[in-house]
């Protein structure tokens, strides 16, 4: 019997996570033989989630080399804007695929297409193996390296869709953590292990911002920062589906990176699948995955692999955010600015998200603040906790930095990032909050 998966829409505006409500939207299996789907989007700009048919879960737990995923094509219109068609969106079982869709505004009475075609995982596709790299890079001036000052994590990264010196493809510009999680997506099966599934985006993570750090390709004199090409970089596929659970991790670890003793970049986190290609001294994909299947934490998994001198550590500087994390965890019974904080910002998005109603800007952590937080944590596939953690306060700003410009019209400077208890690293058991009735706000 197939196995079953689920699948959500969502749609915005251009880049700027504003919703696009009563969006059409088209689901139809790759195959042909299964249901099509007719959907509409809420006013939060996604549709309900769906359950489809999907593989054996079994095709992903071993490199059988067959897809452990069904495919299914997605078409997305609205009024006013390009209509989207989404060639191969993959879905695997027992995980949900999300499919974000940014529309651009078009005046032409033509037809107007995007399409968007989505490769297969780099497990299963033919792609060049990783050319290895020295995993640290020279560090002063001799050298003729640009190294940055600091780790930051950036807004928006560049990411040139190709060879690094094929002149006739294109260049993306797209926010940090949507690259991160595209990337995981490309690289892994979302039906791993979860501790598997956080060593390999601690990897992804580390990889790239050694390239940010020491602006790699900057100073060979190109106009952007990583590539889509895995035998340099990481496969990249514009605006492909990517998964809640990856998601959710990602928002939980996405400034944290791999490093050396006194070695003050990200380590260049080389790996490989392990099967098809040998890597000595590098993670293998599929060698992470039975540690993970053994209960190793992401950190063992980590130090299996590149040694046991290696550590996780936390950039220091997040270039758009209003404001940082203020270290703890934010909850009934919390008062104080960063509460005034949280409501302020969560007030700003419920313009642009009607389902998400205002709350009163009090300082307070009632109980109505921790209903929005809850509801704002489902809409974004976060932990539904109804808590402000490191995850949630992030992903508030990002919205409401997203939804407002701010970013823009302010030029937010970067901002601190307290470190994290990395063996804990995102999970909800870690964080504390003080143990009271529900106030009322």
């Amino acid at each position: 019997m197939p196995s079953k998966g689920r699948l959500q829409v969502k749609v915005y505006k251009g880049d700027s996570y504003i919703p696009i409500n009563n969006a059409r939207i088209t689901i139809a299996p790759r195959d042909q033989a299964g249901q099509n789907y007719k959907l509409n989007t809420d006013s939060s700009g996604q549709t309900s989630e769906i359950e489809v048919t999907a593989p054996d879960i079994q095709l992903s737990m071993s490199p059988t080399g067959k897809n452990p995923y069904d495919l299914y094509d997605i078409i997305v219109e609205a009024p006013g804007f390009k209509s989207i068609k989404v060639q191969g969106c993959q879905v695997y079982p027992e995980v949900l695929a999300l499919q974000e869709c940014n529309m651009e505004t078009t005046t032409s009475r033509q037809v107007d297409q995007e399409i968007i075609d989505i490769l297969p995982n780099t497990l299963v596709g033919k792609y060049p193996a990783k050319i290895p790299e020295a995993p640290i890079k020279p560090e002063n001036s001799s050298s003729g390296f640009v190294v940055l000052n600091q780790v930051v994590i950036p807004e928006f990264i560049v990411v040139h869709a190709g060879d690094p010196n094929d002149t006739g493809v294109s260049d993306y510009k797209v926010r940090y953590k949507n690259y991160i999680k595209n990337v995981a997506s490309c690289e892994i099966f979302s039906t791993w292990p979860e501790n598997t599934i956080r060593a390999n985006i601690l990897c992804i993570i580390s990889f790239t911002l050694n390239r940010i750090y020491t602006e790699w390709y900057r100073n060979k004199g190109k106009n952007f920062q990583i590539t889509s090409s895995t035998a340099y970089d990481h496969a990249f596929i514009y605006g492909r589906n990517i998964y809640a659970n990856i998601s959710n991790i990602v928002d939980q670890i996405f400034a944290t990176y791999c490093k050396r003793p006194g070695v003050k970049q990200p380590l260049l986190t080389q790996y490989c699948d392990g099967t098809t290609v040998s890597c000595p001294n590098w993670l293998t994909q599929w060698g992470s995955k039975y540690l993970g299947d053994q209960g190793l934490s992401p950190i063992q998994i980590l130090t299996h692999y590149y040694g046991t001198d290696l550590s996780l550590t936390t950039a220091t500087a997040v270039p758009g955010v209003p404001s940082s994390y203020p270290g703890y965890v934010l909850g009934i019974g919390s008062s104080g600015p960063n509460v005034s904080k949280v409501q302020t910002y969560l007030n700003k998005i419920s313009e642009n998200y009607p389902a998400i109603p205002k709350v009163p800007v009090n300082g307070v952590y009632g109980k109505s603040t921790y209903d929005v937080v809850k509801l704002f944590q489902e809409t974004f596939n976060l932990t539904p906790s109804g808590t402000v953690n490191y995850a949630t306060w992030y992903k508030i700003s990002d919205i409401y930095v997203a939804v407002t410009q701010i970013g823009e019209l302010r030029g937010i400077e970067g901002t601190f990032i307290p470190p994290l208890n990395f063996e804990e690293i995102g999970r909800e058991s870690s964080q504390k909050v003080p143990k009271v009735k529900y106030i009322v706000d």
